[in-house]
């Protein structure tokens, strides 16, 4: 049996690994810890053959005011507990890091694949902290010691704080959206937890870019979860030089009809983990009667 450590209580995306975990429970042990108090500092890693390190800050505000404490949480903490587990003989750390270590969304109209010749290019003190973090745990490997890293696209799923749930919120109360072309990478929050239960298993290292097989568009999730609920809904033509204009005065809007995807050679594994496509994570999040976090309006 492994035994496995969530560092991170409490997470979206730590509940659900533990959840999808216990569908095996003679070939896993689940455990997790809150780090944000100081006494996980007195915690003992020893025994634990992988640690799932999800403790970060994304969903929040880029005011320049808390730079520091991106730089603290996502960077420091996660080296910090990198070098715990490694000294108490933990064999792997799996680090949540970011599509963010390669910035923002490209401008309306303009191409952005990720391929393996793609820098990281980080926007902002968010996507840096990431990608720092991920440079220190690099020098932290060794034989002994494998680190994994997951630059993960966006991510959904029941339970998560996510750009979709604003969408979905707009296809449920609107009727008319832009038909603006874009293209986006995204991973459903169970297709992550089996791909993270196979970095496990696997006892695998490196740098892994995981995304659905399916990619998407802006208009088309909209149009996609309204034809789910049976609403008439329309895609409308609208001038790009507007759209372009819109997305330049208003960051929401850049993100919404803005490109960022990963080339699907980078996704490919050796063992299936995108076990739900997309039209199946549609299908089960808005069948679900559980309330979606909707964090802000599309428009």
């Amino acid at each position: 049996m492994k035994r496995i450590l969530i560092t991170g209580a409490g997470s979206c995306v730590g509940m659900c690994f533990e959840k999808w975990m216990a569908q095996w429970p003679e070939k896993y042990q689940i455990e997790s810890l809150d780090m944000m108090k100081e006494s996980w500092r007195e915690f003992d890693f020893s025994g634990f053959d992988s640690v799932f390190h999800v403790a970060g800050i994304a969903h929040v505000t880029l005011d320049p005011s808390m730079e520091g404490l991106f730089y603290r949480v996502n960077r420091d903490l996660t080296i910090e507990t990198a070098t715990a587990a490694k000294q108490a003989g933990v064999k792997q750390f799996i680090f949540m890091s970011s599509g963010i270590v390669y910035g923002d969304s490209s401008d309306v109209g303009v191409p952005f694949m990720i391929d393996e010749n793609t820098k990281p290019s980080p926007a902002n003190f968010y996507g840096m902290s990431k990608l720092q973090a991920e440079e220190g745990l690099k020098k932290l490997e060794d034989s002994s010691f494998k680190v994994v890293i997951i630059r993960s696209p966006a991510l959904y799923g029941l339970g998560m704080k996510s750009h979709y749930n604003n969408l979905s919120d707009f296809a449920r109360n609107h009727h008319i959206f832009p038909r603006v072309k874009n293209t986006r990478s995204m991973l459903y929050n169970k297709n992550l937890a089996e791909f993270v239960r196979l970095m496990i298993e696997n006892e695998e290292s490196g740098t892994f870019w995981p995304q659905n097989k399916e990619y998407t568009s802006t208009a088309g999730i909209i149009k996609d979860v309204a034809s789910f609920h049976g609403r008439k809904f329309f895609l409308v033509p609208f001038p790009m030089f507007a759209v372009k204009l819109g997305a330049k005065l208003v960051p929401a809007l850049k993100k919404a009809f803005g490109n960022f995807a990963y080339d699907d050679k980078l996704s490919q594994y050796p063992q299936e983990y995108r076990i739900y496509s997309y039209e199946d994570s549609i299908k089960e999040i808005e069948s679900s009667e559980e309330e979606l976090f909707v964090e802000k309006k599309l428009m």
